[in-house]
């Protein structure tokens, strides 16, 4: 059925090719990032849920604007 339609459209081959490209270029930036986070960020988020006050979260995050 859809095939009749997507007959009738002009370069209708493109959009596979562009929807691959916008997909490597999302999954390639996200891999660039997660590889270049840094380690003690990833330390402090994976530890956040389980700190008790404010005081802890306040000193990371003035040790991460003096750095």
């Amino acid at each position: 059925m859809f095939k009749h339609y997507f007959e009738q459209v002009n370069n209708v081959a493109i959009w596979p090719i562009i929807s691959l490209t916008i997909f490597f270029v999302f999954f390639l930036g996200l891999v660039i990032y997660v590889t270049r986070i840094r380690k003690d960020y990833i330390k402090h988020m994976e530890d956040l849920p389980l700190r008790d006050g404010i005081d802890e979260q306040n000193s990371f995050t003035n040790k991460i604007k003096n750095s």
